[in-house]
């Protein structure tokens, strides 16, 4: 499979400001709200992402934990993390939000999956399981929140 296959992203304007999203994106505990792969159980409160180098952890549906080290930050503008199992070197995949202010109130939100340096042959096929859909299902749920 070529990296071009291994990037998966979905886009679409939020009508809310850029601050308003990132605050649901930022805080861990906000997660699990609009999380469209239905990942995400829960995240302890008061982990929210302030730099590159924080790391936050999060509990997932199958009671897995992961560590989730933060390797873009910009506030209130992009935030990606690696994620990987407690004590270990994340195995090459990323999370991304990237957002783009329209005006006051509308933003571009754009979400994207990199596993093209995924090393790890047991996620594999879950990698290749999250396709543009299902991050469309999280910046639609995020919306929601964003917008209500």
């Amino acid at each position: 499979m070529s990296d071009e296959n291994r990037v998966v992203t979905a886009s679409r304007e939020v009508a809310a400001p850029a601050e308003t999203i990132f605050e649901l994106i930022a805080d861990p505990a906000q997660q699990p709200r609009w999380d469209g792969n239905d990942n995400l159980a829960e995240a302890a409160a008061g982990q929210r992402v302030t730099g590159v180098g924080d790391v936050f952890t999060m509990t997932l549906t199958n009671d897995a934990r992961r560590e989730n080290h933060v390797v873009e930050f910009e506030e209130g503008r992009l935030i990606a993390w690696r994620p990987s199992e407690p004590g270990s070197e994340p195995p090459g995949h990323l999370w991304r939000w990237q957002l783009d202010p329209i005006d006051s109130r509308r933003t571009r939100v754009t979400h994207a999956y990199d596993w093209s340096e995924l090393s790890d042959e047991k996620r594999m096929e879950r990698a290749r399981a999250t396709t543009s859909e299902r991050l469309q299902a999280s910046i639609d749920r995020l919306a929601a929140l964003a917008e209500g």
